[in-house]
C-alpha cells in the first residue's frame, strides 16, 4: 500500500476500520517494479461497507 495512502487516512482520520490493497496487483509497493503497475483501488473498509479511498491507474 503506497505511504502516501497511509499518510492521508493518518491525517483526515475518517471512521474506519482501515485500509486494504485486494489481490496484491503487479506494480503496488513490494509486488514488482511500481514504473510498470497494473491498475489498481485502495478501498476504504468501514464498519457498514467499503468505498474507494484512492485509485491508482497503469503504468
Amino acid at each position: 500500500m503506497p505511504t502516501v495512502d497511509i499518510r492521508r487516512l493518518l491525517s483526515e482520520r475518517p471512521d474506519a476500520i482501515g485500509l486494504a490493497v485486494p489481490g496484491m496487483p503487479y506494480g503496488s509497493p513490494g509486488m514488482g517494479q511500481e514504473d510498470e503497475r497494473d491498475a489498481y483501488d485502495v478501498p476504504l473498509i468501514r464498519k457498514d461497507g467499503t468505498e474507494i479511498f484512492s485509485g491508482y491507474e497503469a503504468a
